[in-house]
């Protein structure tokens, strides 16, 4: 496992409600990132939901070897949280909280019904989500010329790296943000564009994450 990997997490809290066979499902996905959040997410969600027939769940937590939990809070064993555990294992998400709450309509659903029904509402709320790429990265500043800046904005363009600021002084600084196992990478890229008329310095790594729009996101929170 790499020292420090990237993940996907929620950007936000999601929630869906489906009706099969007068059974009301509700569910609910939550971004946590520890045991301790997703425990008092759920004591929330309960409470809102106490006259609900069951309040299913499963989350997990932490890179590497998560902390996996999961309840079938009176379901027959195996029909409800296993299943909403399994749709979060397949979707490779982390510090996330998936609760799908019942309310029996009167029609029993029998056991592969069961299964159906949570998986279906799981899987459903996560196709909802937002979702944020957590990845090491390091902010990289590069000053150059105003006869360079030209060049040099094209040259990036055009390899796939993404100026996230520009400000203009007596030179021009622009600011990318880049995982840092590419940085060597950049940084000789840069050399070889500017014929080493560049000043590269290169920032303190930390998790950042990234929205489905590209927009960045700091604060990042490492699951523990």
């Amino acid at each position: 496992m790499q020292q420090n990997p990237d993940f996907v997490t929620p950007a936000h809290a999601a929630e869906v409600e489906m009706v099969i066979k007068k059974s009301r499902f509700i569910g609910q996905l939550r971004p946590v990132n520890s045991v301790e959040q997703a425990e008092a997410a759920l004591d929330e969600i309960r409470a809102v939901h106490k006259t609900a027939t069951h309040n299913c769940y499963a989350y997990t937590v932490g890179l590497g070897v998560p902390v996996e939990r999961f309840s079938d809070d009176g379901e027959p064993s195996g029909t409800a949280g296993r299943p909403i555990l399994e749709v979060l294992r397949r979707r490779e998400v982390s510090n996330s909280l998936i609760v799908v709450t019942r309310y029996f309509g009167g029609t029993l659903l029998g056991a592969s019904g069961l299964v159906r029904a949570y998986t279906d509402a799981a899987a459903r709320v996560l196709d909802e989500a937002r979702w944020l790429t957590c990845r090491w990265m390091q902010p990289v500043s590069v000053a150059v010329d105003y006869g360079r800046f030209g060049k040099l904005e094209h040259e990036l363009a055009s390899a796939g790296w993404v100026i996230r600021d520009k400000q203009f002084a007596e030179d021009v600084r622009l600011l990318l943000w880049i995982p840092v196992d590419d940085t060597p990478k950049l940084r000789e890229q840069i050399a070889d564009w500017m014929d080493g008329r560049a000043r590269v310095e290169v920032g303190p790594a930390e998790y950042v994450g990234e929205d489905e729009q590209g927009a960045l996101v700091f604060g990042v929170v490492v699951p523990i």
